[in-house]
């Protein structure tokens, strides 16, 4: 009996453990297939704001950026699909291990079981039984034969049980089984799709790169005047902030060098919420892809030329409303010669600007909350381009919008 108690407690553990690598890996299948779902949305949005300018004659280098962003989405989907084929697979694979363990176990069990009741069936009769218990020493071994009897008879309906238990667990992991190559078998299937797309995609691509590449100089040129432009429009918001900076510790008494805003109780509060939000901020636009991330990083037709972003730059459709990322204050409406209205929100000392605007519907100092429309982004009539440059700052440091901005 002590034996096979140990042995039980043993199995136990290993069910245990089993059962602990399945969640994990059902776990892990959930956050595959859900990123799987975001990539699907971000490519039906890319194809909708696509057909929505379908009309309009785009420009070599807005074509080039698209293609890129699109098969970099592909790409991304192919290699999630892929990952859940190859979980599905292991789990299938380890399924089929339990299904051959199970089929095993019942067979020792069965085997146990009816040994027992043979056993069982030739020492039933009552006087056997009687005899048993009559023929003991005394009471003491009378009141144990007696509890030997019970345990035997408990140990019987419990191997019944057992048996009954891991048929229908037997029955369950078959199931399972057979919706796991099912699963597997239309991600396969769904994965030719995307691939087939994204060789159409590398294609038109490389067709359109090789237009380029014939006039090259022509493009770096045009990438670099954008890049000044928007330096240029950079270096003007910089100052803009130092003013504000320089006014904020003037009005508080402290030293006007100070390269941080001075805060009132409420601002500090304000900042506090901003920060606690990170990661969880609402998108600028309702619709929309980033085009090109914060950083530098090299143009997309020709990688000796660098493209520096403070921010990020969202595609989205024409007449696209765009949202306060947060409650706050609007700071400053900037409007520069040549460039469109730049709307400026201040959260504490946290500072978000959305740039190339057509139309504003705020004024300074009015207060805002979040997904409060203010304004609408701007359409460049000649391509369709529906295009805003958001950017956050701390003080005068930018940050990366990906990391505050909700699954951007």
């Amino acid at each position: 009996m002590n034996s096979r108690n140990h042995i039980f407690k043993l199995i136990l553990c290993l069910l245990l453990l089993a059962n602990g690598i399945g969640f994990s890996q059902n776990k892990k299948q959930q956050e595959l297939e859900e990123r799987r779902q975001e990539l699907r949305q971000e490519i039906n949005k890319i194809n909708q704001l696509q057909q929505e300018n379908k009309s309009k004659e785009k420009s070599q280098l807005s074509l080039i950026v698209n293609y890129n962003y699109k098969i970099s989405v592909l790409n991304n989907l192919i290699s999630v699909t892929n990952q859940q084929a190859n979980l599905l697979t292991r789990e299938i694979n380890s399924n089929q291990k339990k299904i051959t363990k199970l089929r095993d176990e019942l067979k020792a069990l069965k085997e146990d079981y009816a040994a027992m009741i043979v056993k069982s069936y030739k020492s039933k009769n009552q006087q056997s039984r009687i005899m048993f218990l009559l023929s003991s020493d005394n009471f003491k071994q009378a009141y144990k034969r007696l509890q030997y009897m019970k345990q035997y008879s408990d140990h019987q309906k419990q191997q019944g049980q057992e048996i009954k238990t891991k048929s229908e667990e037997l029955q369950s992991i078959n199931a399972s089984l057979l919706v796991q190559k099912a699963d597997k078998q239309k991600l396969i299937n769904e994965n030719r799709v995307v691939q087939k797309t994204l060789e159409e995609e590398r294609k038109q691509h490389q067709v359109l790169m090789a237009s380029i590449k014939k006039n090259i100089n022509v493009y770096a040129a045009q990438i670099k005047a954008k890049q000044q432009e928007a330096d240029r429009i950079d270096r003007e918001i910089d100052r803009i902030i130092r003013e504000a900076i320089v006014k904020s510790n003037k009005k508080a008494g402290k030293s006007e060098t100070s390269v941080g805003f001075s805060l009132t109780a409420e601002e500090k509060v304000l900042a506090s919420n901003f920060v606690s939000n990170k990661g969880k901020l609402p998108w600028p636009v309702e619709k929309g892809f980033v085009t090109l991330g914060y950083g530098t990083q090299p143009s997309p037709i020709d990688k000796s030329v660098s493209i520096r972003s403070n921010g990020v730059r969202i595609a989205t459709e024409k007449g696209a409303k765009v949202r306060a990322v947060f409650n706050g204050e609007v700071s400053r409406i900037v409007v520069i010669k040549n460039s469109n209205p730049i709307v400026m929100i201040r959260h504490g000392n946290f500072i978000t600007a959305y740039k190339n605007l057509s139309k504003v519907y705020v004024k300074e100092g009015d207060k805002v909350t979040t997904k409060q429309d203010i304004g609408e982004v701007f359409t460049n009539s000649s391509n369709g381009d529906t295009i805003l440059n958001f950017i956050i700052y701390e003080n005068l440091n930018t940050l990366n919008p990906a990391e505050w901005i909700y699954k951007m």
